[in-house]
């Protein structure tokens, strides 16, 4: 899977990566692809698991998308060493789909009976944002008595994520007035200075008290030193820990008005994805969880994260969400990106539990 590199935004190459899992696990799932207009095809499988009642549904999330552009295998290569595996794609989150087919697998040749039907939907443009998958997944969740996400868990330990911040952004783009700096000063209308007065207003909207982030990301302004610029942007990053944040803050970034009247100014974006709150619900199943990674002598522990996933939708929903199921490593997003190899077998027996059970 690692080798069959797959970036978002090469929607050839994340079908070749489908139809990889497709010819690998078809024999045990009835599978199902779903067109993604500028993106390749989100997947279905239904497991065909043991058990002739099943009631209700389990689903379990991952994406088939990477970060990592076409080539990076070449800097990168898939390779097993230092008690890890190495390679783009392995721990976010190639390692935690392979965990879970091989547990359903397990499932299977063991003749583990399971009460609900499986469904694991692979989406295949999560790493930037999931635009076109989020209907999918909220549809299927609210068909699921809970959902199993597998991203990668927190930290060296892999500690499972109970609560996601929701995560989304906004532009702010100032319209000025260009004039010559030298000749025709006066006449002109500062587009960057206008922004930079409205960045220490945004900054100030950051409350970590209540686990809110803002932050000044990008900014975008002028030709040449010489002309009074007419345009300037921003784009910023917000980071919410509780859902009934989202309102107060939108209301702040659509206030703000500009100092020099001169000057018009345009706020775009909002929320893409909403916090994952940690419900007693959650709380439950991790505690199920951690009772079967007792059972096989592994410490499991709960964590926050600031990041989005998946799993941020499906828990708005107030479906039980349990996330940070897959790898557990280091390095996502980055050149050291590595899965631990120890910690595959107790991960993919976790994973076989909390379904059979």
């Amino acid at each position: 899977m690692v080798e069959c590199e797959s970036p978002s935004d090469d929607a050839m190459a994340v079908n070749r990566q489908v139809e990889q899992i497709a010819d690998r696990w078809g024999h045990m799932a009835k599978i199902t692809r779903k067109k993604a207009k500028g993106f390749g095809d989100h997947m279905l499988l239904e497991m065909q698991l043991p058990g002739k009642k099943k009631t209700g549904q389990w689903l379990a999330l991952g994406h088939t998308d990477t970060v990592w552009p076409m080539g990076t295998l070449k800097t990168m290569p898939w390779r097993e060493a230092e008690g890890r595996l190495w390679g783009p794609g392995v721990y976010d989150m190639k390692g935690g789909v392979a965990f879970f087919l091989h547990a359903m697998e397990a499932l299977r040749e063991l003749d583990v009976p399971v009460g609900r039907k499986v469904v694991l939907q692979l989406n295949s443009e999560e790493e930037v944002g999931s635009p076109s998958s989020r209907a999918l997944t909220e549809a299927q969740a609210r068909k699921s008595a809970g959902v199993l996400v597998l991203e990668p868990g927190t930290g060296p330990e892999g500690k499972l994520k109970t609560a996601r911040k929701g995560v989304g952004g906004f532009a702010v783009t100032v319209t000025g007035r260009a004039a010559h700096a030298g000749v025709d000063f006066t006449n002109g209308a500062n587009a960057i200075v206008e922004l930079a007065r409205q960045i220490e207003k945004i900054a100030g909207f950051t409350d970590l008290g209540i686990g809110l982030t803002v932050n000044p990301g990008v900014i975008r302004g002028g030709s040449r030193s010489n002309v009074v610029p007419a345009e300037a942007s921003v784009d910023v990053d917000i980071r919410i820990a509780r859902l009934k944040d989202a309102g107060p803050l939108e209301k702040k970034f659509r206030g703000l008005r500009v100092v020099d009247p001169r000057c018009s100014m345009v706020v775009t974006g909002g929320l893409n994805r909403p916090p994952m709150e940690r419900t007693k619900a959650i709380g439950a199943w991790y505690e199920q969880a951690r009772k079967l990674a007792a059972a096989m002598g592994v410490t499991l522990e709960e964590s926050s994260t600031g990041g989005g996933s998946d799993g941020n939708f499906t828990a708005a929903l107030g479906v039980p969400t349990l996330d940070g199921l897959g790898a557990v490593g280091e390095g996502a997003h980055a050149v050291n990106e590595s899965l631990f190899l120890n910690r595959i077998a107790d991960r993919t027996a976790l994973l076989a539990g909390l379904i059979a059970g």
